[in-house]
């Protein structure tokens, strides 16, 4: 089974997609599993959860201080602008498990240290928006802490969904199911680059909103 465990809707400030959409796509891509995770917003889990088609994560991106944090199997939303470990724990009180999100993208990525240095449940191995070279140390830091590995797209608009995946055991029947496979470490992450030409725009693009917002994570 395919999972895209990294994924925006319109609930996020930046994304350009319906839940509907999300669905469809995901579905016409021939994913059986996805998790929208929403800067700070748990909104798209409630209208999608029931939808019939592809099984669906409950998950949300927090702002901690320092960077992003990826929060799956969580059943309530979760505070933004919280320090790391702040973060991690109100994320084990929801029931759920923290991931490093794309640690180096240096604009909302935690960094090596951060994660060497906090009690994180596992890391984002691979990410679609990502540069290759991120990917690749991403990939190695998950290996060096020997923790559990998640990928995703990170999709903002639906023809990206897709682009950053976990393969997944195919009798997967649940969200549950799906999460402990990953856990359990039977992910197996893979996913698209970034290249550089629209890594360049989209840092561009990513530092003017970082200023406007005075310096704050997304």
């Amino acid at each position: 089974m395919k999972a895209d465990l990294h994924i925006h809707s319109n609930f996020s400030n930046d994304g350009k997609s319906t839940v509907e959409e999300i669905i469809e796509a995901a579905v016409e891509k021939g994913l059986g599993c996805i998790a929208i995770t929403d800067h700070n917003s748990f909104e798209a889990y409630g209208l999608a959860k029931d939808n019939g088609k592809v099984i669906v994560i409950p998950g949300i991106e927090v702002s901690s201080k320092e960077g992003h944090i990826l929060a799956y199997g969580i059943d309530r939303d979760i505070p933004r602008g919280m320090t790391i470990k702040e973060t991690i724990d109100a994320i084990h009180e929801a029931g759920g498990v923290a991931f490093a999100a794309h640690p180096y993208r240096w604009w909302s990525g935690l960094g090596e240290e951060n994660v060497l240095c906090s009690d994180f449940d596992g890391v984002e191995a691979k990410n679609g928006r990502s540069t290759s070279s991120g990917n690749k140390k991403a990939g190695a830091l998950a290996a060096r802490v020997g923790k559990p590995v998640s990928a995703g797209s990170d999709a903002h608009t639906p023809p990206c969904i897709g682009e950053g995946i976990v393969e997944l055991p195919d009798d997967i029947s649940t969200w549950q199911d799906a999460l402990n496979a990953v856990m359990e470490g039977k992910a197996k992450p893979s996913s698209k680059n970034r290249g550089v030409g629209s890594t360049v725009k989209y840092g561009t693009k990513s530092i003017v909103e970082w200023i406007f917002r005075g310096f704050k994570k997304m």
